[in-house]
């Protein structure tokens, strides 16, 4: 748990995300990993509590991309489209914390990614960026390229 990745010295970007891929092929995001604790009702009132409170704090506290482009998540357009934290998004990222340790107590394994370019940049504000993996990038470019042959 916890393990860091790093591209290079220069880190820019961080996201907290699942070692192992869900049933989409994607790495849910710490947010979507206690929120599907919550959904299984494994959740104390404890860390129900938490997480409530907190997904409605980050809630208010910046800009949910979809709504701002509904299709920022739409697998097809953007194949593995992941949001990452910026640097300067010390306000949000003080609160992760929190998530990372209802994971551990329940003995689901998060990693903190921290990357200088995560891939091609789809949507940004001042505080996250989405991207599409560079390596996703690539198989949606090549499969689109073999489908129009």
């Amino acid at each position: 748990m916890g393990m860091i990745d790093s591209d290079r010295d220069a880190v820019q970007y961080v996201r907290f995300q699942s070692p192992h891929r869900n049933s989409r092929g994607h790495f849910t995001g710490v947010f979507g990993l206690v929120n599907n604790l919550a959904r299984e009702g494994k959740l104390s009132d404890e860390q129900d509590n938490f997480r409530r409170c907190n997904n409605s704090w980050y809630d208010a506290a910046y800009t949910d991309p979809s709504t701002v482009d509904p299709h920022v998540y739409d697998d097809e357009i953007n194949p593995g489209a992941a949001a990452w934290f910026k640097p300067s998004a010390t306000h949000l990222l003080v609160r992760v914390s929190g998530y990372l340790e209802i994971l551990s107590a329940h003995g689901v394994d998060c990693r903190a990614l921290r990357s200088a370019d995560p891939g091609r940049v789809i949507y940004e504000d001042d505080v996250q960026i989405v991207v599409v993996p560079h390596a996703l990038d690539a198989t949606a470019a090549h499969e689109s390229t073999r489908t129009q042959k």
